[in-house]
């Protein structure tokens, strides 16, 4: 009898169903970097520049140099971390004007910074503690944890479907009797799909049977509405909408999550949310960083590089034949098999193209991907070599 874990057995397992992940080292988080594949030495030897459309730095900020001086000032003149809660010793005046700027861009009256967009879905879900949370089937996996930590009942409703989500209400209504605090908890723009939630109907399904909202704008971040405050700002809907919550990791280049919402909400998490009471607050370099990378998002011309990118390479591999799915920045190219994805993924890198295979249990089983994700500083160059890459390497694959 033995009550340990046989770990070597679980990898064997992930190897056989093509699931098992590893781990590169880039040499910067520029569009064109080099890769050092589990290096043993120090330092790494990297093989050749490769163009990377896999990354979440949608703006292209991460490299920057104003992004960049404005962390290295937050080091020099507050310290390299908080080094306490915020409730503690941990809060300074570049968290405060972080969460001033994010309440500007979102036009909320408050917002909350939190250690990463993770912790804040998950603080936030907890701490509001709904008898009932309606989520969308394809939910980020922090607010699928988020509905697991508390003692909530998970109603999960079908993708972006705002009628089956007010059927489940519905149903629900009819069979308890007293009052319930129901939470409605989305994405805005999906990760993996690319699609954007039918925000407007939704809103309509929980004000009919007077839910709360949460919507979750990670990917949205900086790249949608006039001041990059996302989809709920572009559709109008900020005074429709009780949780908004945004990262700081993706567009704005730098590391953490938050929420926006009217002050009572605010001064309940910061009392409430176990992810923020008992975590160190987000280092302030990356609280400088990102209020940097909020200005230059809210006052550059960098959205629009980003969605002619965008319209050049959906176009592009549509015409060749590929299905792409979505309606974003993010581009999901379905391939079907596993296999076939991790071998696409493979010969793109021969061509020097890092656009990596999504696999199950990420997307539903048969519909594995490329997801190609551009970014607002990749050049007329890089987007014509992405393209002879998919075409090459999808001739050799067998999947055009």
């Amino acid at each position: 009898m033995t009550h340990g874990f046989d770990l070597h057995d679980r990898l064997e397992q992930r190897d056989a169903q093509n699931l098992r992940r590893h781990l590169e080292v880039a040499e910067s988080v520029s569009a064109r970097t080099r890769f050092a594949d589990d290096p043993k030495g120090e330092p790494p030897e990297f093989g050749d520049e490769e163009i990377v459309f896999a990354a979440n730095n949608y703006l292209g900020l991460a490299d920057d140099s104003r992004v960049q001086r404005a962390a290295e000032l937050g080091a020099r003149t507050v310290g390299t971390g908080a080094g306490a809660s915020r409730l503690i010793t941990g809060d300074t005046q570049v968290h405060r004007g972080l969460e001033r700027d994010l309440a500007a861009s979102k036009g909320t009256e408050r917002a909350l910074v939190f250690s990463s967009g993770y912790a804040a879905n998950i603080g936030t879900i907890d701490a509001l503690a709904p008898d009932v949370v309606f989520s969308d089937e394809l939910n980020h996996a922090s607010i699928i944890d988020g509905c697991r930590v508390g003692a909530s009942e998970t109603v999960v409703y079908d993708h972006c479907d705002p009628d089956d989500l007010r059927a489940k209400m519905a149903t629900r209504a009819a069979d308890v009797d007293g009052d319930e605090q129901w939470l409605v908890v989305t994405d805005s723009v999906f990760s993996m799909d690319g699609d954007i939630a039918p925000l407007s109907a939704i809103c309509d399904a929980a004000d009919e049977y007077g839910a709360w909202l949460m919507v979750d704008e990670a990917h949205a971040t900086g790249l949608f509405g006039d001041s990059g405050g996302g989809v709920v700002q572009k559709e109008g809907l900020s005074d429709r909408v009780d949780v908004q919550l945004g990262t700081l990791s993706k567009a704005l280049a730098s590391q953490g999550g938050y929420i926006a919402g009217d002050e009572v909400l605010i001064e309940y998490l910061l009392n409430a949310a176990r992810s923020f009471v008992f975590s160190t607050g987000l280092s302030p370099p990356n609280a400088a960083a990102a209020r940097e990378a909020l200005r230059i998002a809210r006052e550059t011309d960098r959205k629009t590089e980003l969605w002619d990118t965008v319209a050049t390479l959906r176009d592009g591999l549509a015409t060749m034949g590929y299905e792409v799915l979505g309606e974003t920045h993010i581009l999901p190219v379905v391939v079907g098999d596993r296999s076939d994805a991790l071998e696409l993924a493979d010969r793109l890198r021969d061509h020097g193209i890092v656009a990596p295979a999504i696999r199950p249990p990420t997307v539903p089983e048969g519909t594995a991907r490329i997801r190609v994700a551009p970014m607002a500083t990749h050049t007329a160059d890089d987007i014509a070599q992405c393209l002879d890459a998919f075409r090459t390497a999808g001739t050799e694959v067998g999947v055009l």
